[in-house]
């Protein structure tokens, strides 16, 4: 999307203190606690940064960034700019053993990118991005959809291989399609993006020939709603792809009514299980105590969407 505007007013932080808050929320609000990290569990999250690179955060807004980003084991990570200086300044403040890996750059000039702790995961072989050859385009098709034909992904879903202990598992980074939220068009569009995500995870992981049979899709999928009734939602596990409940049963934009972002996967079996360990951190309840005191709610979420995100983190947990 196109970067937010600048708040017009001025607000000055203790990043300490502000940490400090952060870790307090994450340590004793009901439903926020998330597990630490262990030898044996991988702590997987996704979190679109809004418009990494062309926002001008301080050095304070980065250390912010990944004070959260440095719970989790491994984070997909969506709208990092083609101008990667917002990549390489997270990573610059995040702990000496972590990396990156992002993919070239697609529709809105964004990349999609991986952040992992190196002393925990490693990458694997398989690195490349889901394309669909033309003449497979007009088989991802949905009995729902009248308007809209599958030309293509607006970004194409990066896909990495990972390796946690023993366990070799494949990701897949998605930020589908938005357009008109009220267009039928652009509504069957982004219903037929999360179909092709599906049916390019089911036909892997049941192929002789995969990488790994592990395989969970996850990132923005601009999911109104976890609904059966949702055509995004119907869309996306048309193939057996499974969304877990929250714990925080809460939305993972700043509102807190879209379920945007998720982590999609197969029932798992050998060599990785969900533990049933899922939430949304909404960080934007625990910083920023004072600005939100002296400043409207608008005010409040223009501040923290410009210099932090518009987007809550996803995390679930699983065995390794």
């Amino acid at each position: 999307m196109p970067a937010f505007p600048k708040p017009s007013f001025e607000f000055a932080y203790d990043l300490k203190a502000e940490r400090s808050a952060l870790r307090k929320w994450r340590d004793t609000k009901p439903g926020r606690a998330i597990p630490q990290k262990t030898k044996n569990h991988l702590l997987l999250a996704t979190w679109n940064l809004a418009n990494l690179g062309s926002q001008i955060r301080r050095p304070q807004d980065y250390a912010l960034l990944a004070e959260v980003v440095s719970w989790f084991d491994l984070v997909a990570v969506q709208e990092v700019k083609d101008n990667r200086t917002g990549l390489d300044q997270l990573m610059a403040v995040l702990p000496k053993t972590w990396r990156g890996i992002f993919s070239d750059t697609a529709g809105n000039d964004e990349r999609m990118a991986f952040v992992y702790d190196s002393a925990k995961v490693v990458v694997r072989e398989l690195v490349g991005e889901i394309a669909v050859e033309p003449s497979d385009l007009k088989n991802v098709k949905l009995p729902e959809t009248t308007v809209a034909k599958f030309e293509g992904f607006d970004r194409n879903p990066y896909i990495v291989s990972f390796q946690a202990g023993k366990t070799v598992f494949c990701l897949v980074n998605v930020h589908l399609y938005y357009g008109d939220d009220s267009a039928k068009a652009s509504l069957e569009r982004r219903a037929l993006e999360a179909y092709a995500v599906a049916r390019w995870c089911e036909r892997e992981s049941k192929s002789k020939n995969a990488f790994t049979p592990l395989i969970a899709a996850l990132g923005d999928f601009n999911l109104p709603k976890v609904d059966p009734a949702d055509p995004i939602f119907k869309a996306l596990t048309r193939t057996g792809l499974q969304l877990p409940d929250h714990s925080t049963q809460i939305g993972s934009n700043l509102q807190g009514d879209q379920a945007y972002d998720q982590v999609a996967f197969f029932p798992t079996g050998a060599g990785a299980r969900f533990t049933g360990k899922s939430g949304v951190f909404d960080f934007d309840g625990a910083v920023f105590a004072e600005l939100w005191k002296t400043k409207t709610p608008v005010q409040f979420r223009s501040y923290i969407r410009y210099f932090l995100s518009d987007h809550r983190p996803l995390w679930a947990e699983f065995t390794v």
